[in-house]
C-alpha cells in the first residue's frame, strides 16, 4: 500500500488534492479518467467509472485484443457438432 501525505489547496470555490503519479499509477488511473466520488464513514473514495458495463456485446468484442488476452475471440465456424440453444425466456432466437 503507497502512503502519502497532501495539502489540500483551493481551487476557485472548490477543494483539491493534486495525485502524485506513483499514486495514480497503483489505482490505474489517468488524466482524463472519469472518476466517482463518494464519502463513506469521513473517508473520500474516488472509484473509476466502468464503461464497459455501459458496452454492447458488440462495443466489448470491438475492444477485444488477442495479443492482450491470448488467443482469438472465437473460430470463424463450427468446429465440432456445436448447437446454441438460447435458455432465456425473453429469447428471440430459437
Amino acid at each position: 500500500m503507497l502512503l502519502t501525505r497532501l495539502i489540500i489547496k483551493k481551487w476557485g470555490n472548490n477543494l483539491g488534492v493534486r495525485l502524485p503519479a506513483t499514486i495514480a499509477s497503483e489505482a490505474h488511473l489517468h488524466a482524463g479518467q472519469e472518476v466517482r466520488l463518494s464519502v463513506e464513514h469521513g473517508r473520500i473514495i474516488v472509484e473509476p467509472v466502468s464503461i464497459i458495463a455501459n458496452l454492447t456485446l458488440a462495443d466489448r468484442l470491438n475492444l477485444f485484443d488477442p495479443a492482450l488476452h491470448g488467443g482469438e475471440v472465437m473460430a470463424a465456424e463450427q468446429v465440432g457438432a456445436e448447437l446454441w440453444r438460447c435458455q432465456w425466456a425473453g429469447c428471440q432466437i430459437r
